[in-house]
């Protein structure tokens, strides 16, 4: 794979200084182009030779405007990055439409490094490689320009320039014993290389392996694809999505006939109960919850609470029986509204990666990332092709949340049209409640049949093993909290570690 990188190309001092002017010219009239495009520009810079990775960085801070640019070298984990899912410090520096990320020691340095020294297995690698490109597929479908640069240096060619930097009385400190090690290792590193490349090399996000030897070969190399592909995407607009995707992604997603059953049908609407039960209940599950939210907190359990069901279902009321209970230093609720300009900027789940929780804590949202495919879905906010692809970039989101770790409940509160109704009305006498009631609210009533059928689909698509759906009959609002209540404890102390099994493995 790497034998047209060591063909030893190089370019003259004299040609380099002859294009360069007009090469930086063209870039930064690229780059003044695209702060008014709707899409951002991700570049990925890997390879072996760290020195080689930061004179390319360097390079492009000198010729590109840093005011819109940024760049992000990911080394070891802080505390707050390890306590949530290997992909929320990519997420949250992620460049808004318009912008230049530069990123070193990305998604890739890990497993790499992990495959050399023998700390992850075949299997293990593939499958983060096969997440890896879930991800930039994810972000490449959402207009973002990811452009892949694998720096390619021989083995001799390095331990020459190590040698060299060992001697120099200032640069030597870029050498290090991590350095050696890999330069030790180099034929492993290269198998490993080529794995990832051949796993994550797709015609929407391709890699360019890059004949880093000679400094200036390298610079412009990079320079005029970087231009190309910034100048190419400006004129053609956004990829076309429908051709990228699998016909599994762009089968017909049809609206349920009245007729036709949903999985919201099997609900008991008539289910309630007295008030003096449910104040005996309420406490008993409350004080469960407060006692169990605090072991999960001891075991570094997190928890993700997501809340969503008609308008007026009483997702509110249920959340505040849930906070009553977990104690406000270890838990947060995020009510999600529409986007913000700066929201609408990215991915759709990036405001939702931002707010993951820390080790032990508990993030209720109030509506989430599902609104893609309920109301964005229903009312047109979002493309056919975006929200039919959003399950799976859903799953994906859960199954990675999970996999880290985190406990994941799902509520959907079902109420049916007349008692909907019923709350609409009562909203608008109780002054009190009257915010609560919006002239949108009453339109959405017209549009139930159509929200049914996005309900279903969500349910099936997306209600997972590792993450199910709970269908909640919320007629009765003191059921539906008591059920709220009740499925959380259950499925928090299933998830925590017995004592002894804690014992066992301490002292394993």
């Amino acid at each position: 794979m790497f034998e047209a990188a060591e063909l030893g190309r190089k370019i003259s001092k004299e040609d380099y200084e002859k294009a360069l002017p007009r090469l930086r010219k063209k870039l930064l009239e690229a780059q003044f182009a695209l702060t008014s495009a709707d899409f951002p520009v991700i570049i990925i810079i890997e390879g072996v030779d760290n020195v080689s990775k930061g004179e390319v960085i360097n390079t492009l801070n000198e010729w590109l405007d840093t005011r819109g640019l940024s760049v992000h070298a990911f080394g070891a984990k802080s505390d707050e990055e390890a306590e949530r899912p290997r992909f929320w410090r990519y997420w949250r520096t992620l460049p808004s439409k318009g912008r230049i990320a530069v990123m070193t020691g990305a998604w890739y340095s890990g497993s790499l490094i992990q495959g050399v020294f023998g700390q992850i297995d075949d299997t293990s690698f593939d499958r983060h490689m096969k997440r890896i490109h879930l991800l930039e597929n994810t972000l490449a479908m959402n207009g973002a320009l990811i452009l892949k640069y694998w720096l390619h240096i021989s083995k001799s060619e390095q331990t020459k320039r190590f040698k060299k930097l060992e001697k120099h009385p200032v640069q030597r400190w870029q050498v290090s014993k991590h350095d050696k090690k890999l330069l030790e290792s180099y034929s492993q590193y290269k198998k490993f290389a080529e794995r990832a490349i051949r796993l994550t090399d797709y015609a929407i996000t391709p890699w360019q392996i890059i004949e880093a030897e000679n400094a200036r070969y390298r610079h412009l190399t990079i320079a005029q694809h970087l231009l190309s592909s910034i100048s190419q995407r400006l004129k053609s607009g956004p990829v076309q999505p429908l051709k990228a995707l699998t016909q599994a992604d762009i089968e017909p997603f049809l609206e349920a006939p009245d007729n036709v059953l949903t999985v919201l049908d099997g609900l008991d609407l008539s289910t309630d109960i007295s008030k003096t039960t449910y104040q005996k209940e309420l406490v008993k599950l409350q004080q469960k919850l407060n006692q169990l939210s605090w072991k999960a907190y001891h075991q570094k359990r997190s928890v993700v609470v997501v809340f969503e069901g008609w308008d007026a279902a009483g997702k509110g009321g249920a959340i505040r029986r849930i906070t009553q209970a977990v104690d406000a230093r270890i838990s947060q609720v995020i009510s999600i509204a529409a986007p913000t300009d700066e929201e609408k900027s990215h991915h759709y789940l990036w405001r939702f990666w931002r707010h993951i929780p820390r080790a032990g804590h508990v993030t209720i949202y109030d509506r989430s990332w599902y609104g893609r495919v309920l109301v964005e879905r229903v009312e047109g906010f979002a493309k056919d092709f975006e929200w039919q692809r959003a399950y799976r970039e859903i799953n994906d989101f859960e199954e990675q949340l999970c996999e880290h770790g985190i406990l994941v409940v799902k509520f959907w509160l079902h109420i049916d049209p007349d008692e909907q109704l019923r709350r609409f009305k009562e909203r608008e006498h109780i002054p009190y409640k009257r915010h609560k009631i919006t002239d949108e609210d009453w339109r959405n009533r017209d549009k139930w049949s159509a929200y049914e059928a996005a309900v279903n689909d969500m349910v099936i698509r997306t209600s997972t093993d590792y993450a199910p759906w709970n269908l909640v009959p919320a007629n009765s609002k003191r059921y539906a909290r008591l059920c709220v209540l009740k499925t959380l404890c259950e499925q928090l102390e299933a998830s925590l570690t017995p004592p002894e099994d804690r014992k066992k493995s301490s002292n394993s």
